[in-house]
């Protein structure tokens, strides 16, 4: 008998043993993966048994649950889940009383970071509305264009932004659309209503529950807009389904109740309202809202408020990093940040700097209808798939043509898989586990996000337009965008790849790298957008030594821009477009521009004369 028990005993440990030297990851895939299954399994179950518990049910019954517990901290006032549930329903009052907007219509709403923007986006939800969040960066025609996008007939504005309507409030009473202003009567526009003082005039008394009852699962509820950098904005249709699968983000990672999050992004945004604000009603945990991020008080807020979990999306990590060292600010009680676009030179600079925060990348856009999860918290990773995960949600990597910028297809027609390690197209197909819902007001932006036919007739996919690859070890590492990625000597480049190498040059604070044409050149030559550190100078030659030791010839830059800051769009993206707009011309361009000089060794002012001598041909590239 002890020789069998030895023999199990030390099979066991083979086995361990081999599952540790060949599947390193298999248990916690297998745990991370029963989570995600398990919550699926219970929507699901809760839609066949009791109907569809939303995401504002799920804030009535933990404001029911714990009341006095802080919902919202803001600006170091304290607003509870009872206070956040009560002030909801006296915004659903007020609509109700005057008969409009009804259950089924779409309420737009323009506000920044505060409080009642959650309550007038709940107070919404109660009466069975779908909420429009409007880019408060965008103007006018944009705005316009927003309100037709959805259907939105009524407009709730945050007193600090109705300057933002002044040119475009004659369109909105011809267009016969209600706006709504969150502040008191002060005597000014008549045709304009204050919220506030009908908020004062309603009873304060729950909405009735079934205003707000969902009969699908699949129900527009919230519309989404893009930033628009490269055009109009789109209105991404969201559904009860979609804002469910992002609140769990938080409880997949191992969020907790106890939990304290820090939420310094635009609430318009899906990253903050419906991870962050739902992620945190989910756990019944406490959000920190801010106005808008700040680097500098950034450690400072969260010490002051325990802060325990933070939201991050672009470059927000690099802004800490770039922050003059302070004293303590490893001292702090963060354990996790959750976001996406962390570079892995900035995920080693916030580590080495800050601690060891556990930060857990995911990746998906708004409208997408794939996400992947860092459970592992592997550097420089996106997500990780596997064999279980691959059964349950179908997408592909292909091969693409980066000149006419479309898939490669074969001699029928049909996509390629790239192989292990390639950078291919991501694409996501189609079912009705994974549907995507599209865009709002244009069947045909819908269409143009979907590839059809792409491996056998009939089949569709949702184009992600995100360039990746997927290593042996099945973790998925973003690339580039299409848009961003160009071609340069018959040559790919990542401009995600060439701005981390830009990165680690000591002068260099930010870099955003792009392409731009060149008269009788194929593709476009590569030209890096870049800030330099204070206290430092741009430096041609170490810049030039760093580029040839570090990068292929085709991936080097041509030209550089040096500029005071960067811009980018709300939610922390570079923009490129108006950088690739402006060329190269230093006749039209202010800032001071650089050339590669492969003959001096260096990147030289880039003149008038230079600019004309790469125009007739006679610079040589």
């Amino acid at each position: 008998m002890y020789k069998w028990l030895s023999a199990a005993a030390a099979a066991v440990l083979l086995l361990h043993a081999l599952q540790r030297l060949f599947f390193p990851y298999f248990w916690k895939d297998v745990f991370f993966l029963w989570k995600i299954v398990t919550y699926g399994v219970k929507l699901e179950l809760s839609q066949r048994t009791c109907g569809v518990v939303t995401v504002v049910d799920r804030f009535v019954e933990q404001a029911r649950r714990v009341p006095d517990k802080p919902f919202i901290v803001y600006e170091g006032a304290v607003h509870t889940y009872r206070d956040v549930d009560r002030r909801s329903d006296r915004v659903a009052r007020v609509f109700l009383r005057r008969g409009t907007p009804r259950r089924g219509d779409v309420v737009a709403l323009l506000m920044d970071n505060e409080p009642d923007f959650v309550c007038v986006w709940f107070g919404l939800a109660k009466l069975g509305c779908a909420v429009a969040f409007l880019n408060t960066n965008i103007k006018s025609r944009s705005l316009l264009h927003c309100f037709n996008c959805c259907g939105a007939k009524t407009l709730v504005v945050g007193a600090d932004l109705m300057a933002c309507l002044d040119d475009i409030l004659p369109s909105l009473r011809e267009d016969n659309i209600d706006v709504w202003v969150m502040k008191r009567d002060s005597g000014g526009d008549t045709q304009v209503h204050t919220l506030l003082d009908q908020m004062d005039c309603v009873l304060d008394q729950p909405v009735p529950a079934s205003l707000r009852a969902a009969t699908s699962i699949k129900s527009p509820i919230m519309y989404i807009f893009t930033s628009g950098t490269t055009g109009l904005p789109k209105a991404a249709v969201i559904t009860h389904l979609q804002t469910l699968k992002a609140a769990a983000g938080f409880w997949a990672f191992g969020g907790k109740a106890d939990d304290v999050v820090y939420i310094p992004l635009p609430l318009y945004h899906s990253a903050a309202s419906m991870i962050g604000i739902g992620g945190t009603l989910q756990l019944g945990a406490t959000c920190i809202l801010k106005k808008k991020f700040s680097a500098s008080k950034f450690w400072s807020d969260c010490r002051k408020y325990d802060v325990t979990i933070f939201q991050y999306i672009g470059e927000l990590c690099r802004y800490l990093c770039n922050q003059p060292k302070a004293e303590g600010e490893r001292v702090h009680k963060v354990r996790m940040g959750v976001g996406n676009g962390l570079r892995p030179d900035v995920w080693r600079d916030f580590h080495a700097r800050f601690g060891e925060v556990r930060m857990c990348e995911l990746y998906g856009s708004t409208e997408g209808n794939l996400c992947f999860m860092n459970h592992i918290g592997k550097l420089g990773v996106v997500g990780r798939s596997n064999f279980f995960y691959k059964l349950l949600f179908k997408y592909d990597l292909v091969k693409y043509d980066m000149v006419r910028e479309e898939p490669v297809k074969d001699e029928r027609g049909f996509c390629q898989q790239v192989k292990k390690g390639e950078t291919g197209l991501l694409l996501s197909k189609v079912s009705a586990t994974s549907p995507f819902f599209g865009y709002a007001g244009s069947k045909q932006l819908t269409e143009r996000r979907l590839l059809r036919n792409v491996f056998i007739s009939g089949d569709a996919y949702f184009n992600t337009g995100d360039l990746m690859a997927e290593d042996q070890e099945d973790f998925i590492c973003f690339k580039d965008r299409v848009g961003d990625t160009f071609r340069w000597k018959g040559e790919n480049v990542a401009t995600t790849e060439v701005a981390e190498t830009l990165g680690l040059v000591a002068f260099i604070q930010e870099a955003n790298v792009y392409g731009v044409e060149i008269p009788g050149h194929e593709g476009r030559a590569g030209m890096a957008a870049v800030i330099v550190r204070p206290g430092h100078a741009f430096d041609g030659k170490e810049l030039f030594e760093h580029i040839v030791r570090d990068l292929p010839a085709y991936a080097r830059p041509v030209f550089i821009r040096i500029q005071e800051f960067i811009e980018i769009t709300g939610t922390f993206k570079q923009q490129k477009f108006k950088l690739v707009q402006s060329g190269f011309n230093p006749s039209t361009i202010s800032e001071p521009l650089y050339f590669v000089d492969y003959l001096q060794h260096t990147y030289v002012p880039l003149t008038d004369n230079v600019y004309q001598k790469i125009l007739a041909g006679e610079q040589k590239l």
